[in-house]
Protein backbone atom coordinates (compact mmCIF):
# COMPACT_ATOMS: atom_id res chain seq x y z
CA UNK A 1 0.00 0.00 0.00
CA UNK A 2 1.68 3.13 -1.07
CA UNK A 3 0.40 7.21 -0.19
CA UNK A 4 1.49 10.15 -1.53
CA UNK A 5 1.08 13.83 0.32
CA UNK A 6 -0.12 16.66 -1.43
CA UNK A 7 2.02 19.65 -1.65
CA UNK A 8 0.66 23.31 -1.20
CA UNK A 9 -0.43 24.98 -4.31
CA UNK A 10 2.14 28.01 -4.59
CA UNK A 11 1.68 31.10 -7.57
CA UNK A 12 2.90 34.64 -7.41
CA UNK A 13 0.92 37.75 -8.73
CA UNK A 14 1.60 41.01 -9.50
CA UNK A 15 -1.02 43.89 -7.35
CA UNK A 16 -1.48 47.25 -8.28
CA UNK A 17 -3.55 48.70 -5.86
CA UNK A 18 -4.33 52.98 -4.92
CA UNK A 19 -3.15 53.59 -1.65
CA UNK A 20 -3.79 57.47 -1.24
CA UNK A 21 -5.80 60.11 -3.47
CA UNK A 22 -5.11 63.24 -1.85
CA UNK A 23 -4.77 67.32 -2.82
CA UNK A 24 -3.54 69.69 0.22
CA UNK A 25 -3.85 73.10 0.09
CA UNK A 26 -4.27 76.22 2.15
CA UNK A 27 -7.81 76.85 1.20
CA UNK A 28 -9.31 75.50 4.68
CA UNK A 29 -6.96 77.39 6.04
CA UNK A 30 -7.54 80.65 5.32
CA UNK A 31 -9.94 82.59 7.87
CA UNK A 32 -9.28 80.67 10.56
CA UNK A 33 -7.31 83.57 12.12
CA UNK A 34 -3.89 82.76 11.06
CA UNK A 35 -3.40 82.32 7.40
CA UNK A 36 -5.31 85.32 4.79
CA UNK A 37 -4.79 86.17 1.29
CA UNK A 38 -3.46 89.66 0.20
CA UNK A 39 -2.96 90.49 -3.57
CA UNK A 40 -2.87 87.11 -4.49
CA UNK A 41 -0.37 85.67 -2.27
CA UNK A 42 -0.92 83.85 1.32
CA UNK A 43 0.16 86.12 4.66
CA UNK A 44 0.46 84.92 7.69
CA UNK A 45 -1.79 86.77 10.68
CA UNK A 46 -0.79 86.33 14.09
CA UNK A 47 -3.35 88.89 15.06
CA UNK A 48 -4.60 87.96 18.54
CA UNK A 49 -6.12 89.38 21.89
CA UNK A 50 -3.76 88.81 24.92
CA UNK A 51 -6.23 91.15 27.00
CA UNK A 52 -10.02 92.48 27.24
CA UNK A 53 -11.67 93.43 30.53
CA UNK A 54 -14.37 95.24 30.64
CA UNK A 55 -16.14 97.22 33.06
CA UNK A 56 -16.91 94.20 35.71
CA UNK A 57 -13.12 93.45 35.45
CA UNK A 58 -12.35 97.23 36.98
CA UNK A 59 -14.55 98.13 39.18
CA UNK A 60 -16.32 95.43 41.39
CA UNK A 61 -18.77 96.14 44.73
CA UNK A 62 -18.19 93.22 46.90
CA UNK A 63 -21.50 91.34 48.98
CA UNK A 64 -21.87 93.58 51.62
CA UNK A 65 -24.53 92.93 54.35
CA UNK A 66 -26.09 95.55 56.76
CA UNK A 67 -27.69 94.35 59.95
CA UNK A 68 -29.51 96.83 62.40
CA UNK A 69 -30.83 96.01 65.70
CA UNK A 70 -33.18 98.31 67.47
CA UNK A 71 -33.32 97.55 70.92
CA UNK A 72 -36.49 99.01 72.92
CA UNK A 73 -35.83 100.20 76.35
CA UNK A 74 -39.72 100.58 77.31
CA UNK A 75 -42.58 98.99 77.84
CA UNK A 76 -44.87 100.70 75.34
CA UNK A 77 -48.44 100.36 73.53
CA UNK A 78 -48.40 100.84 70.53
CA UNK A 79 -51.31 102.25 68.06
CA UNK A 80 -51.82 101.36 64.82
CA UNK A 81 -49.76 103.27 62.38
CA UNK A 82 -47.18 103.75 64.99
CA UNK A 83 -43.43 104.40 63.54
CA UNK A 84 -41.62 102.40 66.69
CA UNK A 85 -38.11 101.74 65.24
CA UNK A 86 -35.84 103.20 62.51
CA UNK A 87 -33.05 105.53 61.36
CA UNK A 88 -31.21 106.88 58.47
CA UNK A 89 -27.60 105.29 58.45
CA UNK A 90 -24.97 105.84 56.41
CA UNK A 91 -22.47 102.65 55.22
CA UNK A 92 -19.05 102.10 53.95
CA UNK A 93 -18.94 99.98 50.69
CA UNK A 94 -15.85 99.03 51.66
CA UNK A 95 -13.80 99.69 48.42
CA UNK A 96 -10.34 99.77 49.44
CA UNK A 97 -8.43 103.06 47.86
CA UNK A 98 -11.27 102.46 45.03
CA UNK A 99 -13.41 105.94 45.39
CA UNK A 100 -17.09 105.31 43.57
CA UNK A 101 -19.27 108.83 43.45
CA UNK A 102 -21.99 107.30 41.11
CA UNK A 103 -22.53 104.16 39.89
CA UNK A 104 -25.45 103.20 37.78
CA UNK A 105 -25.86 98.79 38.02
CA UNK A 106 -26.27 96.52 35.27
CA UNK A 107 -27.52 94.16 37.84
CA UNK A 108 -27.60 94.12 41.40
CA UNK A 109 -30.30 92.63 44.31
CA UNK A 110 -30.81 92.99 47.94
CA UNK A 111 -31.98 90.07 50.05
CA UNK A 112 -33.57 91.14 53.28
CA UNK A 113 -34.87 89.42 56.05
CA UNK A 114 -37.09 91.21 59.09
CA UNK A 115 -37.48 90.38 61.80
CA UNK A 116 -40.59 91.70 63.85
CA UNK A 117 -40.98 91.50 67.77
CA UNK A 118 -44.59 92.78 68.03
CA UNK A 119 -48.06 90.83 68.48
CA UNK A 120 -49.56 92.20 65.13
CA UNK A 121 -48.43 92.94 61.47
CA UNK A 122 -46.33 95.28 61.30
CA UNK A 123 -44.76 97.68 57.53
CA UNK A 124 -40.87 97.67 57.78
CA UNK A 125 -40.05 100.32 55.09
CA UNK A 126 -36.71 100.72 53.22
CA UNK A 127 -35.64 104.13 51.70
CA UNK A 128 -32.62 104.31 49.82
CA UNK A 129 -32.76 108.61 49.45
CA UNK A 130 -29.69 108.00 46.78
CA UNK A 131 -30.59 105.64 44.72
CA UNK A 132 -33.23 106.17 41.98
CA UNK A 133 -34.05 105.05 38.11
CA UNK A 134 -36.88 107.06 35.91
CA UNK A 135 -39.59 106.54 38.49
CA UNK A 136 -37.91 108.21 41.21
CA UNK A 137 -36.06 107.04 44.89
CA UNK A 138 -35.66 103.62 45.82
CA UNK A 139 -38.85 103.08 48.08
CA UNK A 140 -40.04 98.98 49.17
CA UNK A 141 -42.84 98.26 52.01
CA UNK A 142 -42.52 94.66 53.51
CA UNK A 143 -45.09 93.39 55.70
CA UNK A 144 -43.74 91.27 58.30
CA UNK A 145 -46.10 89.32 60.46
CA UNK A 146 -46.59 89.13 64.12
CA UNK A 147 -44.72 87.57 66.53
CA UNK A 148 -46.22 84.45 67.94
CA UNK A 149 -45.49 82.38 71.49
CA UNK A 150 -42.31 84.60 71.85
CA UNK A 151 -41.37 84.20 68.68
CA UNK A 152 -40.52 87.07 66.01
CA UNK A 153 -42.72 87.27 63.19
CA UNK A 154 -40.20 86.94 60.32
CA UNK A 155 -40.42 88.33 56.78
CA UNK A 156 -38.06 87.63 53.34
CA UNK A 157 -37.78 89.75 50.50
CA UNK A 158 -35.68 89.52 47.60
CA UNK A 159 -34.97 93.90 45.94
CA UNK A 160 -34.06 94.08 42.48
CA UNK A 161 -31.76 97.31 41.93
CA UNK A 162 -31.26 96.45 38.46
CA UNK A 163 -31.09 99.69 36.17
CA UNK A 164 -30.74 102.04 39.45
CA UNK A 165 -28.15 104.77 39.76
CA UNK A 166 -26.50 104.79 42.96
CA UNK A 167 -25.42 108.10 44.26
CA UNK A 168 -22.52 107.18 46.89
CA UNK A 169 -21.00 110.89 47.56
CA UNK A 170 -23.09 110.63 51.15
CA UNK A 171 -25.39 112.95 53.36
CA UNK A 172 -23.07 115.69 52.78
CA UNK A 173 -22.52 115.05 49.21
CA UNK A 174 -18.80 115.56 49.21
CA UNK A 175 -17.84 111.68 50.28
CA UNK A 176 -18.15 108.91 48.30
CA UNK A 177 -18.25 104.67 48.91
CA UNK A 178 -20.73 105.82 51.27
CA UNK A 179 -24.61 104.51 50.80
CA UNK A 180 -27.26 106.42 52.62
CA UNK A 181 -30.50 103.94 53.74
CA UNK A 182 -33.62 105.19 55.74
CA UNK A 183 -35.11 102.25 57.35
CA UNK A 184 -38.20 102.75 59.33
CA UNK A 185 -40.75 100.13 61.25
CA UNK A 186 -45.14 100.80 61.23
CA UNK A 187 -47.45 99.16 63.20
CA UNK A 188 -50.44 98.26 60.82
CA UNK A 189 -52.38 101.28 60.61
CA UNK A 190 -55.90 98.67 59.98
CA UNK A 191 -54.98 96.68 62.77
CA UNK A 192 -55.03 96.41 66.61
CA UNK A 193 -53.03 98.05 69.83
CA UNK A 194 -49.38 95.75 70.12
CA UNK A 195 -47.06 96.62 73.26
CA UNK A 196 -43.51 96.56 72.92
CA UNK A 197 -41.35 95.64 75.63
CA UNK A 198 -38.27 96.62 77.40
CA UNK A 199 -35.50 94.71 75.46
CA UNK A 200 -37.51 93.56 72.43
CA UNK A 201 -35.49 93.34 68.88
CA UNK A 202 -36.35 94.66 65.73
CA UNK A 203 -33.99 93.17 63.32
CA UNK A 204 -33.23 94.43 59.60
CA UNK A 205 -31.13 92.39 57.56
CA UNK A 206 -29.99 93.72 54.31
CA UNK A 207 -27.09 91.76 51.89
CA UNK A 208 -26.72 93.94 49.31
CA UNK A 209 -25.24 91.21 46.39
CA UNK A 210 -24.19 90.16 42.71
CA UNK A 211 -23.84 93.68 41.80
CA UNK A 212 -22.72 94.42 37.90
CA UNK A 213 -21.64 97.69 36.94
CA UNK A 214 -23.02 99.39 33.80
CA UNK A 215 -21.50 102.70 34.52
CA UNK A 216 -19.30 104.47 37.06
CA UNK A 217 -17.67 107.56 38.34
CA UNK A 218 -15.08 108.17 40.58
CA UNK A 219 -11.66 107.38 41.27
CA UNK A 220 -11.16 103.81 40.46
CA UNK A 221 -7.66 103.19 42.29
CA UNK A 222 -4.19 102.89 41.53
CA UNK A 223 -5.11 98.97 40.48
CA UNK A 224 -2.37 96.61 38.57
CA UNK A 225 -3.64 93.98 36.31
CA UNK A 226 -1.26 91.78 35.14
CA UNK A 227 -0.47 88.21 33.65
CA UNK A 228 1.55 86.07 31.24
CA UNK A 229 -0.30 84.62 27.78
CA UNK A 230 0.43 81.57 25.97
CA UNK A 231 -0.49 81.39 22.01
CA UNK A 232 -0.67 77.93 20.72
CA UNK A 233 0.52 77.13 17.10
CA UNK A 234 0.66 73.45 17.01
CA UNK A 235 0.51 73.61 13.43
CA UNK A 236 4.60 74.42 13.77
CA UNK A 237 5.11 70.97 15.66
CA UNK A 238 6.35 69.19 13.09
CA UNK A 239 9.47 71.27 12.69
CA UNK A 240 13.12 69.13 12.48
CA UNK A 241 15.46 71.35 11.46
CA UNK A 242 17.47 73.44 8.84
CA UNK A 243 16.86 77.30 8.09
CA UNK A 244 13.50 79.27 7.39
CA UNK A 245 14.03 83.00 6.16
CA UNK A 246 11.12 84.91 6.41
CA UNK A 247 10.82 88.77 4.94
CA UNK A 248 9.73 91.83 6.32
CA UNK A 249 9.09 90.76 9.37
CA UNK A 250 7.39 93.31 11.77
CA UNK A 251 4.94 92.45 15.18
CA UNK A 252 2.91 95.29 17.35
CA UNK A 253 1.50 95.46 20.70
CA UNK A 254 -1.70 97.69 20.32
CA UNK A 255 -3.13 98.76 23.52
CA UNK A 256 -6.51 99.91 23.70
CA UNK A 257 -8.04 102.46 26.37
CA UNK A 258 -11.55 102.79 26.48
CA UNK A 259 -11.96 104.04 29.79
CA UNK A 260 -11.45 107.52 30.86
CA UNK A 261 -8.53 106.50 33.25
CA UNK A 262 -4.38 107.65 32.44
CA UNK A 263 -2.53 104.16 32.78
CA UNK A 264 1.08 102.54 31.98
CA UNK A 265 1.42 99.25 30.19
CA UNK A 266 4.76 97.04 30.09
CA UNK A 267 5.33 94.59 28.14
CA UNK A 268 7.58 92.18 30.24
CA UNK A 269 8.49 89.48 28.35
CA UNK A 270 7.91 87.44 25.18
CA UNK A 271 9.58 84.16 24.19
CA UNK A 272 8.89 81.35 21.70
CA UNK A 273 9.59 77.76 21.83
CA UNK A 274 9.60 75.46 19.28
CA UNK A 275 9.25 71.99 18.48
CA UNK A 276 12.82 70.72 19.45
CA UNK A 277 12.79 72.73 22.85
CA UNK A 278 14.53 76.00 21.19
CA UNK A 279 13.83 79.05 23.02
CA UNK A 280 14.01 82.34 22.06
CA UNK A 281 13.26 85.51 23.39
CA UNK A 282 12.12 88.97 21.73
CA UNK A 283 14.36 91.36 22.49
CA UNK A 284 14.29 94.91 21.96
CA UNK A 285 14.34 98.66 23.84
CA UNK A 286 10.32 98.20 24.11
CA UNK A 287 10.45 95.31 26.28
CA UNK A 288 9.99 95.92 30.01
CA UNK A 289 9.79 99.25 29.62
CA UNK A 290 6.62 101.39 30.59
CA UNK A 291 4.59 103.45 28.20
CA UNK A 292 2.20 105.80 29.11
CA UNK A 293 -1.67 105.14 28.00
CA UNK A 294 -3.48 107.82 27.66
CA UNK A 295 -7.28 107.86 28.88
CA UNK A 296 -10.38 107.39 26.42
CA UNK A 297 -12.04 110.83 26.02
CA UNK A 298 -15.84 111.80 24.48
CA UNK A 299 -18.83 110.11 26.62
CA UNK A 300 -21.50 108.29 26.26
CA UNK A 301 -22.72 108.32 22.54
CA UNK A 302 -19.00 109.95 21.55
CA UNK A 303 -16.28 107.69 23.62
CA UNK A 304 -13.15 107.16 21.75
CA UNK A 305 -10.22 104.99 23.11
CA UNK A 306 -7.30 105.87 22.78
CA UNK A 307 -4.50 103.71 21.30
CA UNK A 308 -0.88 103.11 21.52
CA UNK A 309 1.61 100.81 19.60
CA UNK A 310 4.48 99.25 20.66
CA UNK A 311 6.28 98.08 17.49
CA UNK A 312 9.32 95.37 17.03
CA UNK A 313 10.74 95.51 13.56
CA UNK A 314 14.00 94.59 12.41
CA UNK A 315 15.67 97.66 12.99
CA UNK A 316 14.69 97.74 16.63
CA UNK A 317 14.59 93.81 17.40
CA UNK A 318 15.69 90.34 17.05
CA UNK A 319 11.51 89.87 15.19
CA UNK A 320 13.30 87.86 12.64
CA UNK A 321 15.24 85.39 14.75
CA UNK A 322 12.04 85.23 17.09
CA UNK A 323 9.60 84.43 14.09
CA UNK A 324 11.93 81.92 12.40
CA UNK A 325 12.67 80.10 15.37
CA UNK A 326 8.90 78.50 14.05
CA UNK A 327 7.82 78.62 17.58
CA UNK A 328 5.06 76.72 18.55
CA UNK A 329 4.43 77.95 22.42
CA UNK A 330 4.50 81.53 22.51
CA UNK A 331 4.19 83.68 25.84
CA UNK A 332 3.88 86.97 26.80
CA UNK A 333 3.60 88.63 29.89
CA UNK A 334 2.69 92.32 30.37
CA UNK A 335 0.86 94.58 32.97
CA UNK A 336 -1.47 97.37 32.74
CA UNK A 337 -1.41 99.64 35.80
CA UNK A 338 -4.31 102.20 35.91
CA UNK A 339 -3.65 106.30 38.13
CA UNK A 340 -0.03 105.70 38.57
CA UNK A 341 0.29 108.85 39.10
CA UNK A 342 -3.25 109.12 41.86
CA UNK A 343 -6.29 110.56 41.44
CA UNK A 344 -5.28 113.50 39.03
CA UNK A 345 -8.80 113.60 37.90
CA UNK A 346 -10.12 114.77 40.97
CA UNK A 347 -12.42 112.01 41.14
CA UNK A 348 -13.97 111.98 37.30
CA UNK A 349 -12.71 108.37 36.48
CA UNK A 350 -15.12 106.91 34.00
CA UNK A 351 -15.96 104.13 32.64
CA UNK A 352 -18.84 103.34 30.34
CA UNK A 353 -21.07 99.87 29.50
CA UNK A 354 -18.92 99.69 25.74
CA UNK A 355 -15.53 100.70 27.62
CA UNK A 356 -13.00 97.61 27.05
CA UNK A 357 -9.17 97.38 27.75
CA UNK A 358 -7.34 95.21 25.56
CA UNK A 359 -3.76 94.27 24.59
CA UNK A 360 -3.81 92.94 20.96
CA UNK A 361 -0.78 91.33 19.30
CA UNK A 362 -0.56 92.35 15.58
CA UNK A 363 2.09 90.56 12.81
CA UNK A 364 0.64 90.32 9.46
CA UNK A 365 3.14 89.38 6.80
CA UNK A 366 3.33 88.71 3.23
CA UNK A 367 3.88 84.74 3.56
CA UNK A 368 7.62 85.07 1.50
CA UNK A 369 9.74 82.16 2.45
CA UNK A 370 12.79 80.93 1.93
CA UNK A 371 13.65 77.04 2.48
CA UNK A 372 17.41 75.93 3.40
CA UNK A 373 17.16 72.06 4.41
CA UNK A 374 14.05 72.65 6.39
CA UNK A 375 13.31 69.60 7.56
CA UNK A 376 9.42 68.80 8.32
CA UNK A 377 8.48 65.33 10.01
CA UNK A 378 4.95 63.52 11.40
CA UNK A 379 4.65 60.26 12.93
CA UNK A 380 1.98 57.42 11.84
CA UNK A 381 0.56 54.55 13.16
CA UNK A 382 0.96 51.70 10.54
CA UNK A 383 0.06 47.95 10.74
CA UNK A 384 1.37 45.40 7.85
CA UNK A 385 0.41 42.20 9.08
CA UNK A 386 0.82 39.27 6.61
CA UNK A 387 0.76 35.13 7.10
CA UNK A 388 3.68 33.69 5.17
CA UNK A 389 1.59 30.58 4.97
CA UNK A 390 -1.45 32.83 2.97
CA UNK A 391 -0.85 35.43 0.70
CA UNK A 392 2.14 37.69 0.96
CA UNK A 393 4.45 40.58 -0.47
CA UNK A 394 7.30 39.28 -1.64
CA UNK A 395 8.34 42.13 -3.02
CA UNK A 396 7.86 45.53 -4.46
CA UNK A 397 7.35 49.24 -4.23
CA UNK A 398 5.04 52.23 -3.18
CA UNK A 399 5.06 55.05 -5.86
CA UNK A 400 4.12 57.96 -4.78
CA UNK A 401 3.03 60.57 -7.85
CA UNK A 402 2.76 64.17 -7.23
CA UNK A 403 1.56 67.17 -8.95
CA UNK A 404 3.39 70.55 -6.81
CA UNK A 405 1.66 73.75 -6.88
CA UNK A 406 4.33 74.75 -3.98
CA UNK A 407 7.49 76.88 -4.55
CA UNK A 408 9.44 74.51 -2.63
CA UNK A 409 10.90 70.98 -3.42
CA UNK A 410 10.45 67.92 -0.75
CA UNK A 411 13.03 65.51 -0.63
CA UNK A 412 11.09 62.59 1.32
CA UNK A 413 11.99 59.72 3.36
CA UNK A 414 10.02 57.31 5.35
CA UNK A 415 11.36 55.59 8.68
CA UNK A 416 9.43 51.94 9.59
CA UNK A 417 9.58 51.93 13.70
CA UNK A 418 9.20 48.45 15.79
CA UNK A 419 8.23 48.10 19.26
CA UNK A 420 9.43 51.41 21.68
CA UNK A 421 9.86 53.04 18.31
CA UNK A 422 13.14 51.41 17.38
CA UNK A 423 13.76 52.20 14.01
CA UNK A 424 13.71 49.05 11.43
CA UNK A 425 14.41 50.22 8.38
CA UNK A 426 15.19 53.76 6.34
CA UNK A 427 13.60 53.90 2.86
CA UNK A 428 14.58 57.08 0.78
CA UNK A 429 12.68 58.21 -1.94
CA UNK A 430 14.23 57.93 -5.27
CA UNK A 431 13.78 61.33 -6.67
CA UNK A 432 12.51 64.72 -5.70
CA UNK A 433 9.12 66.22 -5.60
CA UNK A 434 10.29 68.96 -7.27
CA UNK A 435 9.53 72.61 -6.49
CA UNK A 436 6.33 74.41 -8.46
CA UNK A 437 8.76 76.77 -10.16
CA UNK A 438 9.84 74.06 -13.01
CA UNK A 439 6.45 73.38 -13.76
CA UNK A 440 4.03 75.28 -16.64
CA UNK A 441 0.52 77.34 -15.59
CA UNK A 442 -2.32 74.94 -14.63
CA UNK A 443 -5.35 77.16 -16.54
CA UNK A 444 -7.54 75.96 -13.42
CA UNK A 445 -5.80 77.15 -11.10
CA UNK A 446 -3.80 80.37 -12.28
CA UNK A 447 -0.66 78.73 -10.74
CA UNK A 448 2.51 76.70 -11.76
CA UNK A 449 2.38 73.07 -11.58
CA UNK A 450 5.37 70.64 -11.58
CA UNK A 451 4.45 66.78 -11.84
CA UNK A 452 6.96 64.39 -10.02
CA UNK A 453 7.34 60.68 -9.40
CA UNK A 454 8.92 59.12 -6.08
CA UNK A 455 9.48 55.64 -5.19
CA UNK A 456 9.74 54.11 -2.34
CA UNK A 457 11.49 50.17 -2.90
CA UNK A 458 10.37 47.71 -0.47
CA UNK A 459 13.70 45.66 -0.17
CA UNK A 460 13.59 41.95 1.03
CA UNK A 461 14.83 43.13 4.50
CA UNK A 462 11.48 45.05 4.50
CA UNK A 463 9.63 42.74 3.50
CA UNK A 464 10.93 40.38 6.40
CA UNK A 465 10.05 42.68 9.22
CA UNK A 466 6.80 44.06 7.92
CA UNK A 467 5.32 42.18 10.85
CA UNK A 468 7.18 43.95 13.60
CA UNK A 469 6.37 47.53 11.82
CA UNK A 470 4.18 49.71 14.25
CA UNK A 471 4.23 53.38 13.30
CA UNK A 472 6.17 55.49 10.46
CA UNK A 473 7.83 58.36 10.22
CA UNK A 474 7.42 60.58 7.38
CA UNK A 475 10.15 63.04 7.16
CA UNK A 476 10.56 65.55 4.11
CA UNK A 477 13.70 67.69 3.76
CA UNK A 478 12.22 71.43 1.90
CA UNK A 479 13.97 73.76 -0.15
CA UNK A 480 13.09 77.00 -2.28
CA UNK A 481 15.27 76.64 -4.99
CA UNK A 482 15.34 79.21 -7.72
CA UNK A 483 15.21 77.35 -11.28
CA UNK A 484 17.62 79.41 -13.20
CA UNK A 485 20.68 79.11 -10.38
CA UNK A 486 19.33 76.41 -7.88
CA UNK A 487 20.63 78.85 -4.70
CA UNK A 488 17.51 78.71 -1.95
CA UNK A 489 15.25 82.24 -2.45
CA UNK A 490 12.29 83.83 -0.41
CA UNK A 491 9.61 83.16 -2.78
CA UNK A 492 5.45 84.09 -2.33
CA UNK A 493 3.15 80.98 -1.72
CA UNK A 494 0.06 81.95 -4.41
CA UNK A 495 -3.29 81.87 -3.89
CA UNK A 496 -4.41 78.58 -4.77
CA UNK A 497 -1.19 76.66 -4.66
CA UNK A 498 -1.58 72.88 -4.04
CA UNK A 499 -0.34 69.30 -4.43
CA UNK A 500 -1.51 66.33 -5.17
CA UNK A 501 -0.55 63.29 -4.22
CA UNK A 502 -1.45 60.04 -5.57
CA UNK A 503 0.31 56.92 -3.85
CA UNK A 504 -0.02 53.61 -5.22
CA UNK A 505 1.78 49.87 -4.68
CA UNK A 506 2.84 47.70 -6.76
CA UNK A 507 3.70 44.29 -5.17
CA UNK A 508 4.61 41.24 -6.57
CA UNK A 509 2.84 38.51 -3.95
CA UNK A 510 3.34 35.14 -3.38
CA UNK A 511 -0.22 32.69 -2.67
CA UNK A 512 -0.69 29.39 -0.93
CA UNK A 513 -3.10 27.11 -0.42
Amino acid sequence: MTSCKKEAAVWESDWNAPLVNDTLSFANLVNDSTLTVSNGYYAIDLTRNLFDVSISDLVVIPDTTIVNNYVSAVNLELSPGFTYAGSAETYDLQLGDVQMKTITLEEGFIDVKLENPIETVAYFIIKLDNVTDDNGVFLRTIPAPPASNGQPGVAEATLDLSGYTMDLSGQSGGGYNELVADFSVVTDPNGSSAWIYDGDVTRVEAKFRDVKIFYAQGYFGNTILNDTTSIDLTQLDIYQSGLLDISNLSLDFEVENGIKVGAVANINMVSNTNALNNTVNLMGPNIGTDITVNPATGNWNSLAPSFTTLSFNASNSNIEEYLENLGVNHKVAYKFELNPWGNVSGGWDQVFPQSRVRVKLKAQMPLSIGMDALVLQDTFDLTLNQDPDQTRVVSGDLILKAKNGFPFSANVTMYLLGANGALLHTIQGTDVIESSQYGVLDLNTNVLVQPSEVVFSLSDAVIANVNDVQRVIVRAEMNSPDPSTGVNQQILIPENAFIELKLRSEFKTENRF
